[in-house]
């Protein structure tokens, strides 16, 4: 077929397409373990499910591991499920993941390292002491992952977001 190329194994053999994502659903069983339920009836219980990528491509990529750790089932994309499943498995992964979001920097104390932070965040008010500038990465164009002295992971979305007061304090580190 003139435009198409089929796609090649290093061998040179034609390589399958990838299949399509098979069914299933989810339910929590009486002890509140996450139950995997496949498309021929069986279950699974106790999966956990896992994000590869949880700030770069949180929607994407999601795998379910058994209570061994091993992969059951794969989410190429999880938006594209119905929406209980997208409600179970982001209550799922809330429990699992934390890493606050930084809404705005109260204050940071002056003088050198390490400073202490005082912060508002999705989740209370909280301080905490930033051991050096390096403990703050950059993430996406205008985001940022800041890590304190116990290696707590805070994310700041969209600097631009923050207040103008936060915005000058932020300034001084990145």
């Amino acid at each position: 077929m003139e435009g198409t190329r089929a796609c090649t194994a290093l061998n040179n053999t034609p390589m399958s397409p990838p299949d399509p994502p098979r069914p299933f659903g989810l339910r929590r069983d009486a002890f509140g373990r996450l139950v995997l339920i496949r498309a021929d009836g069986t279950e699974v219980i106790g999966v956990v499910p896992i994000r590869p990528f949880p700030l770069t491509a949180p929607d994407e990529h999601l795998a379910l591991l058994d209570e061994s750790g091993h992969e059951v089932e794969t989410v190429p994309r999880i938006s594209a499920l119905p929406g209980p499943l997208v409600a179970l498995l982001n209550e799922e992964l809330g429990r699992r993941e934390f890493v606050p979001v930084i809404q705005e920097i109260v204050s940071i104390s002056p003088g050198p390292d390490p400073t202490q932070w005082q912060v508002r965040t999705d989740r209370g008010e909280l301080t905490f002491a930033l051991p050096a500038a390096e403990n703050i990465r950059p993430l996406g164009e205008e985001g940022f992952l800041i890590a304190d002295e116990h290696s707590i992971r805070y994310r700041i979305l969209d600097r631009r977001q923050l207040p103008k007061a936060s915005q000058r304090l932020l300034r001084r580190f990145v």
